[in-house]
């Protein structure tokens, strides 16, 4: 039984280990996930009029939301991307619009440059290790995504989206008080509203 949060730490330690295994497997056996996700997600989850959608740029094998936003952007959605903190902080946000030039940010992620402005999203496309159908993911460790839920929840209404293959569904994700639901997982196969 986890009775602590090192205990659950502990286990999801290990649990990314596999999933990052399950992941690099789900990658190379799809490669038009991107495509099918977005069609997926633009069939099936209704978006707020006129909200402000963060994306991310795809590392490695991660799911590619490109070819959502790039559909999200022609429907006329402003973007955004996040922008990673130091250690324990939300993250923030700038606009981005397709074409726009990136630089390298914090672990080389690709980010808009500081002259960008600005941006708060009411939805945010999250990557993700793995994930359950009550909407929990295992992330990478540092809980930024977290804690950016939360703080943006307390200013109001946001829509939280795992983009994922459908290979990296696990029966349970071990959680930790301070983890985050998201409100739907769209993956190359469907879109599903995540419940409690």
């Amino acid at each position: 039984m986890l009775n602590t949060d090192a205990d659950i730490a502990a286990v999801k330690a290990v649990e990314r280990a596999a999933a990052k295994r399950r992941r690099a497997a789900a990658h190379a056996a799809h490669p038009d996930a991107g495509a099918r996700i977005a069609a997926n997600l633009l069939s099936t989850v209704s978006l707020p009029e006129a909200a402000i959608i963060s994306g991310y740029c795809a590392m490695g094998d991660e799911a590619d939301p490109l070819p959502s936003l790039l559909a999200l952007a022609a429907g006329g959605h402003d973007l955004c991307l996040p922008v990673t903190p130091k250690r324990g902080l939300p993250l923030s946000f700038r606009l981005w619009r397709p074409g726009d030039a990136l630089e390298r940010g914090v672990w080389d992620i690709p980010v808009p440059p500081a002259t960008a402005p600005d941006a708060e999203p009411g939805v945010l496309l999250v990557p993700l290790l793995a994930f359950d159908r009550k909407g929990y993911r295992l992330g990478y460790g540092g809980g930024y995504y977290d804690r950016t839920l939360a703080m943006l929840k307390e200013k109001g209404p946001v829509l939280a989206i795992g983009i994922a293959y459908a290979a990296q569904e696990v029966e349970s994700v071990p959680r930790e008080a301070t983890d985050q639901r998201l409100d739907w997982i769209v993956t190359e196969d469907s879109a599903i509203r995540t419940d409690e």
